[in-house]
């Protein structure tokens, strides 16, 4: 069986889910490889930890940890929510050549960035992706507010 886009934005957004059970914003993400490994996974604990970065895409990174250079460059990022600029950065920095986003309607990050790069940017318009980051919006504008930095 091959790993679909469809199941890493699932993956992603279990991640999602448990960030926002323990009160945190509800972003995922999932690292995988071309094969279908799954490299790390994680969700944005910046509330949890009283962090500045850790996004979920960083934490996915983190929790990946430390690779040889070339792994990275054959994998895909899969992200609940279009990426901000220091996540972008990050897949730049290491070389990711895909980063599939389940959506950007919420919030629209350095897509064209990542696009001016060589990086293949998909969107797959997922609606669990928009109806939870939605809700928790509603929710806690504030910490949505300081998340995105305004």
């Amino acid at each position: 069986m091959t790993f679909s886009d469809e199941d890493g934005i699932k993956l992603a957004l279990k991640e999602a889910q448990k960030g926002y059970e323990d009160g945190g914003i509800p972003i995922g993400a999932a690292l995988v490889s071309e094969d279908g490994t799954v490299l790390g996974v994680g969700h944005n604990l910046r509330i949890q930890k009283g962090s500045s970065v850790f996004h979920a895409e960083m934490s996915a990174l983190e929790n990946a940890g430390r690779l040889p250079g070339k792994t990275y460059k054959n994998c895909t990022m899969y992200t609940t929510l279009s990426p901000c600029h220091m996540c972008s950065g990050a897949c730049l920095m290491y070389g990711i050549k895909r980063v599939v986003l389940g959506e950007n309607e919420t919030f629209q990050g350095a897509e064209e960035l990542l696009r001016s790069k060589g990086v293949e940017v998909v969107n797959a318009k997922n609606d669990e992706c928009k109806e939870l980051i939605s809700k928790f919006i509603k929710e806690r504008p504030a910490d949505w507010s300081e998340d995105i930095g305004e």
